[in-house]
């Protein structure tokens, strides 16, 4: 693809790397084909190519961003399928991301959709505000269908409402900061982000991984500095809190490896595992101190399975003659490019294993898009939990709290995979199993 930016705009970082993005960019069309965007809605400007022309157009002609070009790139999902399929390595993950950020400095938005994704913003990352909210929500659930009109405000009103859980888990000791001593001797230590949303909705996940690990010898810290990885805020286009976050969690993991030292930082969430292993690129322009321990710390970042892999995950329990169906979140097979490990892993762990087909279609949880795009988000929620029904499976397992969410209004128990790996290696049965 060509491009004609001037030196002006090529002498700053963002718009150099996209103007390299841009210019990988061959036409092909491979990527509208698994994109669940222009699979659902069939027009070419909600597909990554038809996106890419839009982007290329706004940044080129360094115009504000238009009502047009908001509209399908505030529908892209960042399952990042395109960049599976993709023969030319367009990295579109790093491209879309900087047209977010363009648009939140460009681009006013209605103010009911500002003061929405403002508290996003402002609850999700926080797990003492997001306990309060969801408290506040299942209050307001039972009216979500008295919401008046359909106005894009109103459909994303209920759509929070009818997502927010009908009971929260209690607040369950094990997962605050501190250090979780090994199980016998010692083979490894490793950091965990025990993330925002997550702890609030499903803390048995952080638990069983922190059970998991120690019993197979890995000494696990939690640092009370880390937060949220910041991939909200990114994924928005809210560029400074993303990075605050992302350099708070930086500068605690880098001040733990530098005092004991660490074999793994470990993610169990994927759409936050993409981010933090990002972290090298994102503060690749920072202060060289910086910059080199965001790097690290993305060489360092491990999906939770390859923890498991590298430390020769093996079962206690005689196998439980289940079915699971495998849920692959994008974040993990597009994003991390982890794909067969997972599957692996269960099926070690005695399980029968199915993959839904479309596996590679996004289930339309997608961070907050399940709230900000609600239809798109419940037309791809039907399709997957469809394909899931026809596998005939006992259970559904995910690797990302996202989804897990999404799926939950299914027919079968849906768990994170690593609960169901503690459970085969000794862990308490996973509730609703």
């Amino acid at each position: 693809m060509q491009t004609n930016f001037s030196p002006t705009q090529l002498a700053d970082p963002d718009t150099a790397v996209a103007n390299g993005i841009l210019r990988t960019c061959v036409h092909c069309g491979f990527c509208t084909a698994t994109c669940p965007t222009f699979v659902t809605l069939g027009d070419e400007l909600d597909s990554p190519r038809g996106r890419i022309y839009l982007i290329k157009d706004m940044l080129e002609s360094g115009r504000p961003a238009t009502e047009e070009v908001v509209r399908h790139v505030d529908r892209c999902l960042s399952c990042l399928s395109c960049m599976t399929t993709c023969p030319s390595g367009v990295h579109y993950m790093h491209l879309v991301d900087h047209a977010r950020a363009y648009i939140e400095e460009t681009y006013e938005r209605p103010w009911p959709e500002r003061m929405l994704r403002r508290a996003l913003s402002k609850l999700i990352p926080y797990p003492g505000r997001f306990r309060l909210a969801l408290r506040a929500a299942k209050l307001g659930r039972p009216f979500a269908r008295l919401i008046p009109g359909q106005s894009m405000t109103a459909k994303r009103l209920r759509a929070m409402l009818a997502l927010s859980p009908g009971a929260l888990p209690s607040t369950e000791p094990g997962q605050g900061p501190g250090v979780y001593r090994a199980e016998g001797e010692r083979r490894g230590r490793v950091a965990l982000l025990t993330g925002c949303a997550q702890k609030v909705l499903s803390p048995s996940i952080n638990l069983a991984t922190i059970r998991l690990l120690n019993r197979m010898g890995i000494e696990v810290v939690v640092k009370a500095e880390q937060g949220c990885c910041g991939s909200l805020d990114h994924h928005m286009g809210h560029h400074e809190p993303a990075m605050r976050f992302a350099q708070a969690n930086v500068e605690a993991w880098s001040a733990e490896m530098e005092r004991e030292g660490l074999d793994a930082i470990v993610v169990n969430a994927s759409g936050c595992g993409t981010t933090v292993k990002d972290y090298g690129f994102m503060f690749r322009e920072a202060a060289p101190d910086l910059a080199v321990k965001a790097a690290r710390v993305s060489a360092l970042a491990m999906d939770i399975t390859e923890v498991l892999e590298k430390f020769d995950y093996a079962p206690t329990r005689a196998k439980p003659g289940m079915t699971v169906a495998y849920h692959s979140a994008c974040s993990l097979q597009h994003g991390q490019k982890i794909t067969t490990l997972p599957k692996q892993l269960l099926t070690r762990a005695g399980f029968t294993v199915k993959e839904p087909a479309e596996g590679h279609l996004c289930c339309g949880s997608a961070g907050t898009y399940n709230i900000l795009q609600p239809e798109i988000a419940g037309q791809l929620k039907a399709r997957k939990l469809e394909n899931i029904q026809r596998t005939k499976a006992d259970i559904v397992a995910a690797g990302n709290i996202g989804c897990l969410t999404q799926l939950s209004s299914g027919n079968l128990p849906v768990v994170h995979t690593v609960e169901l790996l503690d459970w085969m290696n000794g862990g308490p049965r996973p509730s609703g199993v």
